[in-house]
């Protein structure tokens, strides 16, 4: 299966607005604001077909009542009626076809409870659920419903393409080095994102196999992770759920 091309449109101080487009039609993930994507549609001559939202924050729809007035597009998203600009609601086994690519919809509520992800044959549009290096605040679900939506996300193929909506890399690793500081990959993947940002280039998109090695957030069943909260006096069991929990809780406070 061949992608459209899949660019990054900076928004806001540190968010990215995912432009799907095959040369002429473009759809969008997760517009916050829809200057930068109209000034990104007029650069490239594309027209915008579709936008695609993982859940309701404001700075992931807050530009989409804009977006439909200019390009009369249509907009897919999550059974949330606080969004009324969304034309199709999607739940868990719908699919969306996005230029000539079946895009597959996971439920992955925690962060908020309407969250969903867009996944493909080797893409996933993840929203704030998983982050590179991280995850998502916990703010409308609970723990244990988070971890079961990383879980989810865990299981896609190793080599699955993760296109999250913010640059968070460098604090998430930051955290990583805290809980796991002489774990390898978690050094290498600190420095070759430092040298990433000093060249003003983003950190993502990273893969599911990089996120198991190097993402604590993804490792609640990791002896070693266990260890440093034990460590820290953070956790005092290793059920998995306590273990995210704690981690969770730990970052939060970071």
């Amino acid at each position: 299966m061949t992608h459209p091309t899949i660019e990054p449109i900076k928004a806001f101080s540190d968010n990215y607005i995912w432009l799907l487009h095959d040369g002429r039609s473009a759809y969008v993930v997760d517009p916050g604001d829809a200057e930068p994507v109209l000034q990104a549609l007029q650069e490239r001559h594309l027209q915008l077909e579709g936008v695609l939202i993982t859940h309701h924050h404001p700075d992931h729809v807050g530009g989409v009542v804009a977006l439909k007035t200019e390009t009369a597009c249509t907009v897919w998203g999550p059974h949330n009626p606080s969004v009324p600009q969304i034309d199709q609601r999607l739940g868990e086994g719908d699919s969306v076809d996005v230029l000539g690519v079946k895009w597959q919809i996971l439920e992955v509520p925690g962060h908020t409870l309407d969250h969903i992800a867009y996944v493909s044959a080797g893409a996933v549009f993840c929203g704030d659920t998983l982050f590179a290096g991280g995850c998502g605040r916990v703010f409308e679900g609970t723990f244990p419903m988070m971890r079961q939506s990383l879980a989810k996300l865990r299981r896609l193929p190793p080599e699955t393409r993760v296109y999250c909506a913010h640059e968070y890399t460098l604090s998430n690793l930051a955290f990583a080095t805290s809980v796991a500081p002489d774990d390898a990959a978690i050094q290498r993947r600190l420095a070759d994102c430092q040298r990433l940002r000093a060249a003003d280039e983003p950190t993502v998109p990273s893969s599911i196999q990089e996120e198991c090695s190097s993402n604590p957030f993804l490792r609640w069943d990791d002896p070693a992770i266990y260890q440093a909260l034990t460590l820290h006096d953070k956790a005092a069991t290793d059920d998995h759920d306590a273990v995210f929990a704690a981690l969770r809780q730990w970052k939060d406070n970071f």
